[in-house]
């Protein structure tokens, strides 16, 4: 069964790399810019990623902001990792969400990934 993310990482075509992970533009992105960083290596899941793959994602977030932010002029970022099925995963290659958010996007902003879980995103109201 082909990687669909192996497959972009042997296209080369990059928003941003080093040299040990990518990014490029997510194929169904929830704003504009939103991009994944995903390593090179083939590995599903992201908690066992290597040391140096797991610090080359992090280091990668900054220079891709920078380009995200010349291209799209975002107010913030929420990342994110989904690690397994049941925390949503679906691509079966470790990655990372970079998703560029604009002020007025959503009607209430506070609790960011909490609202993964809507009924208990609000919790100032308790």
């Amino acid at each position: 069964m082909k990687c669909v993310f192996c497959e972009r990482v042997a296209g080369r075509d990059f928003l941003c790399e080093n040299e040990v992970v990518v990014a490029f533009p997510d194929a169904f992105p929830l704003s504009p810019g939103h991009s994944l960083i995903v390593p090179r290596r083939h590995e599903p899941d992201f908690l066992r990623l290597t040391a140096d793959e797991g610090a080359a994602v992090w280091r990668l977030i900054a220079p891709l902001c920078d380009l995200l932010e010349q291209r799209f002029r975002p107010d913030a970022y929420n990342l994110g990792v989904n690690v397994g099925v049941a925390a949503g995963q679906t691509v079966d290659h470790a990655h990372l969400h970079v998703i560029p958010r604009y002020a007025g996007d959503v009607p209430e902003p506070r609790g960011g990934i909490r609202w993964i879980i809507p009924a208990k995103a609000p919790y100032w109201r308790w």
